[in-house]
């Protein structure tokens, strides 16, 4: 299939087997989302650790697709999110000052300083969410999960009043590079391998 091929090639993985999506009886098309560190294994220990820096009532992260793929030999995770739109790329984060906020807070606060990006950079307001994708990822490698981000951008999908569809990967780069300056992650940062991006159009072509 395309996309796995396109994937592959991307991440430089041999293989990829992904994980089944959860049942959800509120979606039309019954699929839900893997949640968090849903896709590891129950007994792992890193879930209590993880209970200790991220919030376990509101919404966690949610993955489009989670995949267990070989690179180089090694077996690792790969967690992905996918965009059509360049409004699905802003968010702000919803946590009550009283409930998780605080704790989120922290946990981007020590990401920040783990890849080298200024405290005073905002990864609450604008693209929280790619922020808290970023949390995930040097959460996993630093306890020794070996783990990688993919971002997939289709191009060509039709746009409405309310969405603005691409048409072509270069017409991401100028909102993708927005967002880079806003989060303020270098180039060079240390996961800066481990995250990926794929432009794909929505027609099947290359």
């Amino acid at each position: 299939m395309l996309l796995e091929k396109r994937i592959l090639e991307t991440t430089g993985a041999e293989v990829a087997s992904w994980l089944d999506y959860p049942f959800d009886r509120s979606r039309t098309w019954l699929d839900g989302e893997l949640k968090g560190l849903e896709f590891l294994p129950p007994g792992d220990p890193i879930h209590d650790v993880w209970k200790e820096v991220w919030p376990q009532r509101g919404n966690p992260p949610n993955w489009d697709a989670v995949a267990q793929i070989k690179a180089n030999g090694l077996t690792e995770w790969l967690l992905v999110e996918a965009k059509a739109n360049t409004q699905e790329l802003r968010s702000s984060c919803q946590a009550s000052p009283s409930g998780g906020l605080p704790l989120i807070r922290a946990t981007l606060s020590r990401t920040k300083v783990a890849l080298g990006v200024a405290a005073d950079r905002d990864w609450l307001n604008g693209y929280y969410q790619y922020c808290n994708r970023l949390a995930v990822l040097e959460f996993l490698n630093r306890h020794n999960v070996p783990a990688r981000l993919l971002f997939v951008y289709f191009t060509g999908d039709k746009g409405d009043a309310a969405r603005i569809c691409p048409a072509d990967a270069a017409a991401w780069h100028s909102e993708l590079l927005r967002q880079n300056v806003h989060v303020g992650l270098a180039a060079n940062h240390p996961l800066a391998d481990r995250i990926h991006r794929l432009f794909l159009s929505v027609s099947g072509e290359s």
